[in-house]
């Protein structure tokens, strides 16, 4: 009978330590999801952001291209005297053609800048999906470590588990680890 209360004690132990690990490991969880869902709505702002500016650069490059367009039209149709009215909307002309050549720069390089915000997030994305996918495979570990009454599978989910902190770590914190081969394998 002694053996018996020692093997339930051993249990118990066990079980312990698994709640331990599945309560640690969901709240990191719970938290690193709650900062992974700003970034996510960072993400889409930062591309919704570069889309418009590229479209707002395409746009002035195609007015760029009209104004540069009708300027040479009324050169050719008002020939070597051009009348009053002509050489105004040639001036007006000139005027355009140089404001968009300087918007236009400007504009590529806000929505680049856009786009590698967007880039740079996504890396940090990326550490708390690997974070989240980490510590739901220990999760589980433990869960089924208790039924099998396995403390070596208890360990190994603690080592899988604690990779999958340090990725959320790494998201937190902003460090730029990346899971590349997971990226690419998974992506």
């Amino acid at each position: 009978m002694e053996v018996e209360v020692s093997a339930e004690a051993k249990d118990k132990r066990l079980n312990r330590m698994v709640a331990v690990t599945v309560v640690v490991l969901s709240v990191f969880t719970g938290v690193c999801n709650i900062k992974d869902g700003n970034i996510v709505q960072a993400m889409a702002q930062a591309k919704a952001d570069s889309v418009d500016h590229w479209g707002e650069y395409q746009a002035t490059k195609t007015k760029l291209h009209i104004a540069e367009t009708a300027k040479g039209e009324i050169g050719v149709i008002a020939g070597a005297n051009p009348s009053a009215a002509a050489q105004a909307a040639t001036q007006r002309l000139d005027q355009d053609i140089a404001k968009y050549k300087a918007e236009a720069p400007e504009l590529a390089k806000q929505a680049k800048g856009f786009a590698d915000s967007y880039d740079a997030l996504n890396v940090h994305d990326d550490q708390f999906d690997a974070s989240e996918a980490f510590i739901a495979t220990a999760i589980s570990m433990a869960a089924v470590s208790a039924l099998s009454e396995s403390l070596w599978l208890l360990v190994a989910s603690w080592f899988i588990g604690g990779f999958g902190m340090f990725m959320g770590l790494a998201g937190f914190i902003g460090w730029s680890f990346h899971p590349d081969v997971l990226s690419t394998l998974l992506g």
